[in-house]
């Protein structure tokens, strides 16, 4: 069975930094794009950043542009998300996806999803 596992959430202060990662198991994942998305308390899912399969093209939100980095370590199977100058609407369960590769609706929606990490950011 295909499990996309997030780790790296935790609590920080408006201006802090995390870092999440993202290891697939089941399956190696170095042929697909992933990406992140996020659900803020009581709101709906949200694409936040995409990354092709070779690490070269990369897709963010206009909410975290400038703030937030998208890369993929193949060797590793790893994909990670920097994310600085947090702000207290980044508040969120973050979620690593992915999409299969004749996916239309990527990244609108995706196939894979990992349970998701919360990222809490205080005043």
């Amino acid at each position: 069975q295909v499990q996309l596992v997030e780790s790296g959430g935790g609590s920080v202060q408006a201006g802090g930094s995390l870092r999440l990662s993202c290891a697939p198991s089941g399956r190696t994942f170095r042929t697909y794009a992933m990406g992140w998305f996020r659900q803020a308390p009581g709101k709906g899912r949200d694409f936040v950043a995409a990354i092709s399969w070779s690490g070269d093209i990369t897709y963010y939100a206009d909410s975290v542009k400038g703030r937030f980095t998208i890369s993929r370590d193949n060797a590793k199977n790893t994909m990670y998300l920097q994310m600085n100058n947090l702000k207290p609407e980044d508040t969120a369960i973050y979620y690593c996806a992915a999409p299969d590769p004749y996916s239309n609706r990527w990244p609108t929606d995706a196939d894979y999803w990992g349970q998701g990490t919360q990222v809490t950011v205080s005043s």
